[in-house]
């Protein structure tokens, strides 16, 4: 039991480590890595990334979080790199080497070569003072107080490190190059998320008698209690041919309330947004998402070209899980 209980101390222990070492390169972000951000996103070429050992295998794992999001970037081994593999890179491209130490020997005749091909250098280094930091033109720091391995030696809380900040660097490039739902599909086709975001919203909407609708002229406590029944945050509001008029959330609910407002004797025309947000059952769930992001809305309301309803899509519906949450459609 013992012996168990100091096995959990010390796994826990190395989290807390690894956690400081990223919460700590908050600090370290600056205007080398805007710069960085700035000269990739602007860049013609690839990011070719370049690292050996536990740093090369961060550096293929950046690539890959890089290529899935939009920024074209391939892994160049330091060994293979010198026996040819350096006729990949072009004074359009970008190099981005990683070593901790900023000493690592096999990375200098990469550095040099690039240097002459007039591609410019990114490093991320633990060590400002370094041959690598040296011979870069951006330096990212991402040194860490100490390694989680107990002798120091092996790579833990510096490639957890090298790691979070390809992270960030890739993250902010999606910003940046404006990187949305429908291009992530196209780089991932064969993914469940690819595959879901094809699908149109016909094919994910919720139809029938669970959708939350009253005719107009219905009171508005019965409206209330229809909300309630459904459980998805809204009602809609529809004609006797089913054409949409309007939209009551439990928002519109609880500010009414705040202010006093009566329901008794009123019906839900009173009180209902007309014009609520629509959407067609044809477009597709990867722009469904993007116009979401938008509009900062997670649910829509699907009608024809006769504005008759059809359905509802929310957020969740898109991805699969099911659910709801409480949402308005209006702003």
């Amino acid at each position: 039991m013992i012996k168990k209980q100091k096995v959990i101390e010390r796994a826990i222990d190395v989290l807390k480590i690894e956690a400081q070492s990223i919460l700590q390169l908050i600090e370290k972000i600056d205007s080398n890595f805007s710069r960085a951000v700035d000269l990739i996103s602007k860049s013609k070429g690839r990011v070719i990334i370049t690292g050996i050992g536990k740093s090369g295998l961060i550096g293929r794992k950046i690539v890959a979080t890089l290529t899935s999001t939009g920024t074209p970037a391939l892994f160049l081994h330091p060994v293979e790199g010198i026996h040819g593999d350096l006729g990949i890179v072009t004074k359009e491209d970008i190099l981005l080497a990683i070593s901790n130490s900023g000493e690592t020997s096999e990375l200098m005749p990469i550095i040099n070569s690039v240097r002459h091909i007039g591609a410019p250098i990114i490093s991320f280094t633990g060590d400002k003072s370094s041959t690598l930091a040296r011979t870069s033109d951006i330096v990212i720091d991402v040194s860490v107080e100490k390694e989680a391995c107990p002798f120091g030696l092996a790579p833990t809380s510096s490639s957890t490190a090298a790691l979070a900040i390809g992270d960030a660097l890739a993250i902010v490039l999606i910003d940046e190059k404006q990187f949305k739902e429908k291009d992530f599909y196209k780089f991932h086709p064969g993914g469940n998320l690819g595959t879901r975001l094809k699908e149109t919203v016909g094919d994910a909407m919720i139809v029938g008698k669970q959708i939350p609708k009253v005719l107009a002229g219905t009171s508005a406590i019965k409206a209330i209690q229809e909300i309630n029944s459904k459980n998805v945050g809204f009602v809609l509001i529809t004609d006797k041919k089913n054409k949409l008029l309007g939209i009551f959330t439990d928002g519109d609910m609880r500010r009414m309330i705040s202010k006093g407002i009566s329901f008794e004797g009123k019906i839900i025309n009173e009180m209902m947004t007309k014009n609520p947000k629509t959407i067609d059952e044809n477009v597709s769930l990867a722009q469904t998402m993007e116009l979401m992001q938008k509009e900062e809305i997670t649910s829509y309301a699907v009608v024809n070209e006769k504005k008759e309803l059809k359905g509802y899509i929310h957020l969740h519906d898109i991805l699969g899980r099911g659910g709801s949450v409480n949402i308005s459609l209006t702003q």
